[in-house]
């Protein structure tokens, strides 16, 4: 098993072949039992077919952090995703639905790390304790946090993509990854672009995420506007909740096995 304590020292992040070799799968295990199969989703996710791309983007959000839940496979993973961001593969295209957000593989892949982030931060910590379920009894949400420094310095090389996707994509996710102390002293460099680029998004899910982040941060969000139509989750046509507020993930989830 990878030894994620180590690798989580600043600059460590570990190519993905390591992440691969180095990661006892067999003996981790993900919604649907042990995640020796994973190794060959994580390779599938850089392959020049879309649509075993698109697959294989569909199954770590299904079975390695289905339903937002994380396992023991959820950190590696996260490794291997961060360190992959770089490839010009990830540039590439993958196949979208009606509520699929835009962007290419590596918008994806940021909105994924996004989500699994999400998981773990301090609100979600109180809400869990308040449940009793603190994150600190729970080795996999335990693993994710310590990997939070790797996770956010992989996310914020993107905060300035020439893709304005990738850009808003990275720049989300490193909103939750900022409640790791040892990178909240990034928080200020982060505000500007919240502001300027998150909070005039085209997507209203992300000018509402600039504006959670800003007030929580005790930071002006004057002029910013979020959802423009105040009854949309009436509807019972749309997409479920995780997928507005993690941008990235794949509405729906999967009962079978996917692979």
């Amino acid at each position: 098993m990878t030894d994620i304590h180590k690798l989580s020292s600043p600059g460590a992040l570990p190519a993905p072949q390591e992440t691969l070799t180095r990661t006892n799968w067999a003996e981790l295990n993900h919604a649907y039992g042990p995640a020796e199969d994973v190794p060959k989703v994580l390779v599938a996710l850089l392959d020049p077919n879309q649509a075993v791309r698109t697959k294989a983007l569909g199954d770590i959000h299904h079975v390695v952090h289905h339903q937002n839940t994380l396992y023991e496979a959820t950190a590696p993973t996260a490794l291997y995703v961060a360190a992959i961001l770089s490839d010009p593969r990830t540039t590439c295209s993958v196949d979208k639905d009606r509520w699929s957000f835009p962007g290419n593989m590596r918008a994806e892949l940021l909105g994924w790390i996004d989500s699994v982030a999400n998981d773990v931060t301090d609100a979600a910590y109180i809400i869990d304790s308040e449940h009793g379920f603190p994150l600190d009894d729970y080795p996999s949400a335990v693993a994710v946090r310590d990997i939070r420094p790797l996770l956010f310095s992989a996310a914020f090389a993107y905060t300035d993509d020439s893709d304005r996707h990738v850009r808003e994509a990275a720049i989300a996710a490193c909103i939750p990854l900022l409640d790791d102390p040892r990178v909240r002293h990034h928080q200020a460099a982060l505000v500007p672009l919240i502001r300027q680029i998150l909070g005039t998004s085209e997507l209203w899910q992300y000018r509402e995420r600039a504006i959670d982040a800003l007030d929580a941060w005790g930071e002006d969000s004057t002029g910013l506007e979020g959802q423009c139509d105040p009854f949309w989750f009436c509807s019972t046509d749309l997409v479920p909740d995780h997928r507005t507020r993690y941008p990235g993930a794949d509405a729906g989830c999967s009962e079978e096995p996917p692979f």
